[in-house]
């Protein structure tokens, strides 16, 4: 497995951490996992990217102005945290490789991922050319192992690159399963910032429709 230490640097420039996702809603996990890239790894910032419409699921429970909102809120007490929308101004179903395209240059960038994310890395469009142009920068998520599909490990030796990883105690937290509680009008305590959550009750946000009792 290609793992490797993470202080490696691309360029003489700043170090930016990317952060993608459907922050559906985004929660304590999301800030912790920013939080560690920083103290761990030197990045200078750590950008959130929210994504449109993720093409490799089902459509999101939020509306785009409700999500950036909410980073917003979730933001605004965390340093060196900021919100880069370039997916949502893009529109459309979201392709990383178009994000990573579009990144300024001078800068040194890491896409930060959990191991499920890892797990089917391989599967995203133009998955290489990603792998080339951006550092991956992993961290562990509950009940996966560390370690990438061959197929990436093969092409990651090829390239010399390696793949690092991101010192950070895995929190069983999900974005799905705290959408299912608000639904289910269970308490959400401790998962999500205070601010987003008086957003998410002030809105009437992820509660089921009268025709759909589930919600989900």
């Amino acid at each position: 497995m290609a793992v490797g230490p993470v202080s490696v640097a691309l360029s003489s420039g700043p170090k930016i951490g990317l952060l993608g996702g459907s922050f559906d809603p985004v929660h304590q996990a999301h800030l912790a996992l920013a939080q560690a890239a920083l103290a761990h790894c030197g990045l200078d910032q750590v950008q959130f990217i929210p994504a449109a419409a993720p093409w490799q699921r089902k459509p999101l429970s939020a509306s785009p102005a409700h999500r950036l909102a909410m980073l917003h809120l979730a933001l605004l007490d965390q340093p060196g945290l900021s919100i880069n929308s370039i997916e949502i101004e893009r529109g459309g179903p979201t392709y990383t490789i178009d994000t990573v395209r579009a990144l300024p240059a001078g800068a040194s960038y890491y896409w930060i991922l959990g191991a499920d994310q890892l797990a089917n890395f391989c599967t995203w469009h133009k998955w290489r050319e990603i792998a080339r142009s951006v550092r991956l920068l992993v961290a562990q998520r509950p009940g996966t192992p560390l370690t990438p599909p061959p197929e990436l490990a093969r092409q990651l030796s090829q390239d010399g690159l390696a793949l690092l990883e991101l010192p950070f105690p895995a929190m069983p937290v999900s974005a799905s399963d705290i959408r299912i509680r608000l639904a289910e009008g269970a308490p959400t305590d401790g998962q999500l910032h205070p601010a987003v959550a008086d957003y998410i009750a002030r809105h009437g946000l992820y509660r089921p429709s009268p025709a759909s009792p589930a919600g989900l």
